[in-house]
């Protein structure tokens, strides 16, 4: 399974991939981020699915994209890939159906190239299609969702600061990592300012953020035991 979290927000862009491939027994590391700039501005992508049909999908995308520097819209980026999840597709979904698996492929898609009015956020579907990420719903999961939306939900909007988000996004990640044994560090973390078009991306390891994850568990304690507890009351006096 996989981490893979994109936000779009008013000052830029977030994303944060692990990289812990699960392959029947055997544990494995591989990053899940493409980052690719060319003259018009820069795109990353994040995959999450079955590990044949993203790396063949990918192969058959970054070929296209690094010799081609026509790309001046990131719709034309999203296309672009969706067209290679479907060749894929051709090629390999019948054989994959008759084995018992599934032709699985999800895709984040996010940054800003020279037509682009605003820096943009994708989410591409295992058919090929897509759909934007916008100011209402500002973060897209793939992979592994279930543990890491509730504070995501709960924190974030069109307007939380870059800061905020990168703490939050974490906290996604680390609620995802210490509920399912197949998402892990390393992570990467990738950020767009939307004032400078700079894009900054680095890798942590768990001993990088480890003290965060402990801070955050003796935070949530201390809140736990500050909650009222007016409705317990009934329970207790016997």
């Amino acid at each position: 399974m996989t981490f893979c979290l994109g936000v779009k927000v008013a000052k830029g862009l977030v994303a944060i991939s692990d990289s812990r491939i699960t392959s029947g027994s055997e544990v494995s590391s591989k990053k899940k981020m493409y980052t690719h700039t060319n003259q018009h501005g820069t795109v990353f992508i994040m995959t999450s699915g079955l590990r044949s049909v993203r790396d063949k999908s990918m192969t058959y995308f970054q070929e296209i994209i690094e010799s081609n520097n026509e790309f001046d819209k990131l719709y034309k980026v999203v296309n672009c890939f969706g067209d290679q999840v479907k060749k894929v597709a051709k090629e390999d979904k019948a054989f994959l159906l008759a084995a018992g698996l599934h032709f699985n492929l999800s895709a984040i898609i996010g940054g800003k190239f020279s037509k682009d009015d605003e820096h943009k956020l994708y989410m591409v579907y295992p058919e090929g299609n897509w759909i934007e990420i916008t100011p209402g719903s500002p973060f897209i999961i793939i992979g592994n969702s279930g543990y890491g939306k509730p504070i995501l939900y709960r924190n974030i909007n069109y307007n939380t600061p870059i800061n905020e988000v990168l703490k939050l996004g974490f906290l996604a990640f680390d609620s995802t990592r210490v509920s399912a044994n197949d998402v892990d560090f390393p992570i990467d973390v990738l950020v767009f300012d939307a004032d400078s078009n700079k894009t900054t991306e680095k890798v942590f390891q768990k001993s990088d953020l480890e003290h965060i994850s402990y801070q955050w568990n003796d935070l949530l304690n201390e809140s736990v035991k500050k909650l009222s507890d007016d409705w317990i009351s009934p329970f207790l006096n016997k």
